[in-house]
């Protein structure tokens, strides 16, 4: 195992982050739809009303992995739950431990914050992936989709 560290992301992380979402989006062929900036990203982090947080992840001092995050809820439950948006460690440094790392440091938040879930999507491409979050123990659940409503068409669902 490589030595890793992983901790709540400062300010002074932005620019890191923005560059590992840039390569996210490249990984997922999705690069055309990125419109992300470190002055858009930043308040949502660490403004006065912030909607996410995130972990980094170094190796050897350098950010090179992160978990973006935000708390959901479930009717089912009645309990607030942690929806991770992102996972991402760079190539050269994946089977370092250091996406193990993030995740058991984000379900460790769920438990200390009393969430009843702990929840992600994956690509259904991404075999790699899929394998090493069973392996952890996550149930991918096949039969839920994920519904989306963005750009114009959300523009158009309106009264």
């Amino acid at each position: 195992m490589i030595a890793y560290t992983t901790r709540a992301a400062e300010p002074r992380d932005i620019p890191a982050i923005v560059k590992l979402i840039e390569e996210l989006a490249a990984f997922e062929n999705l690069s055309h739809t990125l419109a992300l900036t470190a002055e858009k990203l930043g308040p949502f982090l660490f403004g006065p009303k912030p909607v996410i947080e995130a972990l980094v992840g170094e190796i050897d001092g350098e950010v090179v992995g992160y978990a973006l995050f935000f708390t959901n809820f479930s009717s089912f439950l009645a309990k607030p739950g942690l929806y991770l948006e992102d996972l991402f460690v760079r190539h050269a440094h994946r089977r370092s431990g250091l996406g193990k790392g993030l995740l058991t440091r984000l379900a460790e938040i769920a438990v200390e914050r009393d969430y009843g879930r702990f929840e992600w999507t994956v690509l259904d491409w991404n075999e790699d992936a899929i394998r090493f979050y069973e392996k952890l123990g996550a149930s991918v659940l096949p039969e839920w989709r994920i519904c989306r409503i963005s750009g114009e068409a959300l523009e158009r669902f309106r009264p």
